[in-house]
């Protein structure tokens, strides 16, 4: 089994985090009505997305009734559909649409995670939830690492667990710590780390992200990464590296 499919499958059984296992089991459970004949996945959400990836992108934590539900990052969910869509747009994922994690999904030379792994109530992990999973992060870098070139961290959470994270993987981090802004950039050692708010809601519905301000920092990523993206005088899909 490869090393990141092998991480994978141990997050998923992870129950370190007792209020995190009684909330994502009780809303497994009870479920929405709208999804009321799906089996839930209701356990930590692994990353998504091919082992070699040059690009990573990390969230907050998984939806109770996205990711929660289908056993995928941003699958299932508004945020999600923000996401792919914009990756789609800029060719770096093979359909617009997540909805299934049997859906036919591929994304081409990146992968999503998140700093915690367990849908926790109203979106909000505790800081000691965030530090608790931080050691399935810093495991995920370092597999990582080998191709890794460019991290794309979608909001201030993300973007405050995921410094610490890259310092345990033996990156070195500049003292003080960067501070989290749209369009934020920070050289670490070979990769360079963007900052982008979070596809939520909340900014999406509001005007504060917008699909082009998504796809601006995505492709600016992708192109740190060596990866060819979809422009308008560019309609290449597919993976396809540049250097």
């Amino acid at each position: 089994m490869h090393a990141l499919a092998d991480l994978d499958r141990r997050i998923s059984g992870c129950r370190a985090c007792p209020r995190l296992v009684d909330w994502r089991e009780e809303v497994a459970r009870t479920k929405r009505a709208a999804f009321a004949d799906w089996t839930y996945w209701g356990r930590p959400v692994p990353g998504f997305g091919p082992a070699d990836a040059r690009m990573l992108i990390v969230g907050l934590a998984p939806a109770a009734h996205g990711g929660n539900r289908t056993g995928r990052m941003f699958t299932g969910d508004r945020s999600g559909d923000v996401l792919y869509q914009a990756l789609y747009d800029i060719g770096l994922a093979s359909q617009p649409t997540a909805v299934t994690a049997d859906d036919g999904l591929e994304l081409y030379g990146v992968r999503i995670t998140s700093p915690v792994h367990c849908a926790p109530p109203a979106n909000k992990p505790t800081p000691g939830e965030r530090d608790t999973c931080r050691p399935w992060l810093v495991q995920e870098l370092n597999l990582l690492r080998p191709t890794l070139r460019s991290v794309v961290v979608l909001g201030a959470f993300g973007w405050q667990a995921a410094l610490p994270a890259f310092a345990e993987a033996g990156w070195s981090v500049p003292r003080p710590r960067p501070v989290f802004g749209h369009g934020a950039r920070v050289p670490l050692d070979g990769l360079d780390l963007f900052g982008c708010f979070h596809v939520s809601q909340r900014n999406t519905f509001t005007g504060k992200l917008t699909p082009e301000m998504l796809r601006d920092v995505l492709r600016t990523a992708a192109e740190r990464a060596g990866l060819r993206v979809r422009t308008a005088e560019n309609r290449t899909t597919g993976p396809s590296y540049d250097g």
